[in-house]
């Protein structure tokens, strides 16, 4: 007889990634990994007293899900701020800062994370409501920010003089007066002021954040900024059997760094725990469309002068990419516009030169816009696409700055979805959070059901099949981990989500009704709803 698993799900509509057996009605786990798929007769030899079986009662399973575009230690800590996610106006926001305020009156700064562009005026909207603490907003996407005066009184930039380094930007007035509004690396002017979370309160927001994102049906996220210091963190947490999220960590390279500094990423490299792990590096190329911060190959539709340079010349890119790729890092690159995606790709082209080519797998992140002649480079470079759906506005009606930003010339192109995978390439999916909420379901239904801006545009839509290769078989390809985990499949990772719908009976609109009813990760149930445990 077969070894006895602790774990059964019959019953179920289970999609396991796995092309050589796509479809299955049961899957069986012991320890932390997978040890049958098959029929439900096939798993009654793996059935003893102490397993545990779940109906699944025709509901979909599928692979844990893989987030390929995640900032955790980040949003765990904003988690702890003013949550400004759902504002829609100045009487919103006054009316979270106030209670935040009210509730944390020892906190020295009030703070507040997720706003949408164009609600915040002046520093001068936000010392009507709180005057007497400095208070600091940072907009949902982490690129621009705003202040009131008191915090930029201790910032010193009120008065003109103190101006950020590279692509910051302090918005000023016509006196020269700070406005309130700061962009890309003018933040840090104001942000490295806030006084840093205790690693104790650090471990709190840590888990917190952790169960809801497994409650998701999320088990592993590539993380897209880092260090030593903060993959310690979540190694920490593992060494004391409270991990239950998969983190690969980057080690994130900024334009003042010398190649001197990347072995702390060969360093990082050579930590690879069940749940932490080191092995690339990530860049940012330019910015974001909405603070006009974007590198693109022609000016923005309505602001013609705004043409930024981008964060790293090709040469500068290359040179650094070039050295980590001989170190054999995975290299990731934030690229917004057309330009940055562009350059990028040129970049990844002269590494292969220099160093020769290889089955690196670099990364472009975002591509939310792409000129037609890129399209064939990701399969010819062997690059992958990793890309956030709930990007994408999802219809006009929305009143999203970014469809101006781009103009209808560039809309066919942008968050091309369709277009990039037809092309070959590989894609990764995931939601970039904070800048977008990490619950899968809401970027398949802007994936499955995004509107046309233009009756003209291109259908860049994708089917649920295809989404959840995106978050699973495909993401694990991403991260170098095809060969254990994104699939069901026999010997593999125990990673799984029991879904409490069958998703493929589900109308593609109706998509978010669907949530993580069970969420395992490495064979250890992290989540679940009241289930139906039966002996079938």
């Amino acid at each position: 007889m077969s070894s006895i698993a602790d774990f059964i799900i019959k019953n179920a509509r289970i999609f396991t990634s796995d092309e050589t057996n796509p479809q299955a009605e049961a899957v069986a786990v012991k320890g932390n990994r997978i040890v049958f798929v098959g029929t439900n007769d096939g798993a009654n030899e793996f059935q003893g007293e102490s397993t545990r079986v779940i109906d699944g009662e025709g509901r979909t399973v599928t692979p844990g899900f893989i987030d390929s575009h995640f900032h955790l230690l980040w949003g765990s800590i904003w988690i702890g701020s003013a949550q400004l996610y759902e504002a829609r106006n100045m009487d919103d926001v006054k009316k979270a800062l106030q209670t935040f305020a009210a509730q944390n009156q020892t906190n020295e700064w009030v703070d507040g994370r997720g706003i949408k562009y164009g609600i915040i005026p002046s520093r001068q909207a936000l010392d009507e409501i709180v005057s007497d603490r400095p208070v600091y907003i940072n907009a949902y996407d982490g690129h621009t920010s705003w202040a009131n005066t008191k915090a930029l009184e201790m910032a010193e930039i009120l008065q003109p003089g103190k101006e950020a380094s590279g692509v910051g930007i302090v918005v000023r007035d016509e006196n020269g007066l700070a406005t309130g509004e700061l962009r890309e690396t003018a933040i840090n002017l104001v942000s490295d002021l806030l006084p840093e979370p205790s690693d104790a309160r650090k471990r709190e927001l840590l888990k917190m954040a952790i169960a809801k994102i497994n409650a998701t049906g999320v088990t592993s996220v590539h993380n897209m900024n880092g260090d030593m210091e903060e993959l310690m963190v979540y190694a920490a947490l593992e060494d004391a059997g409270e991990m239950t999220l998969r983190v690969y960590t980057p080690f994130w390279i900024k334009p003042d760094m010398s190649e001197e500094v990347l072995q702390e990423a060969a360093e990082m490299a050579k930590i690879q725990g069940e749940y932490a792990r080191g092995g690339a590096a990530k860049f940012f190329m330019d910015g974001v469309w909405e603070s006009y911060t974007a590198l693109n190959l022609d000016p923005y539709a309505d602001n013609a002068e705004a043409q930024p340079d981008g964060i790293f010349s090709l040469e500068h890119f290359t040179r650094m990419a070039a050295a980590c790729d001989k170190l054999g890092l995975q290299i990731f690159v934030h690229c917004c516009g057309d330009g940055a995606v562009r350059r990028v790709l040129d970049g990844y082209e002269a590494v292969q030169t220099l160093n020769g080519k290889r089955d690196s797998r670099h990364r472009v992140e975002h591509i939310e816009v792409i000129h037609p002649d890129d399209l064939p480079r990701f399969k010819e470079l062997g690059v992958i696409a990793s890309m956030q759906t709930s990007h994408a506005p999802f219809s006009m009606s929305e009143g999203d700055v970014w469809p101006a930003r781009t103009g209808k010339e560039r809309w066919p192109r942008s968050f091309a979805w369709r277009d990039i995978k037809n092309a070959g390439a590989h894609l990764a999916l995931g939601s970039d959070w904070t800048v977008a909420p990490f619950d899968p379901m809401i970027n398949l239904h802007v994936a499955m059901n995004r509107e046309l801006w233009s009756p003209t545009d291109p259908d860049q839509r994708l089917t649920l099949e295809e989404c959840i290769l995106g978050y699973t078989r495909d993401a694990a390809y991403a991260e170098f981990k095809e060969n254990e985990k994104g699939q069901i499949k026999e010997g593999y990772l125990a990673d799984l989500v029991l879904f409490t719908h069958d998703l493929f009976a589900l109308k593609s609109e109706d998509i978010m009704t669907a949530k993580s009813a069970l969420t395992m990760v490495n064979g250890k149930v992290v989540f679940e709803t009241p289930l139906k445990s039966v002996r079938l």
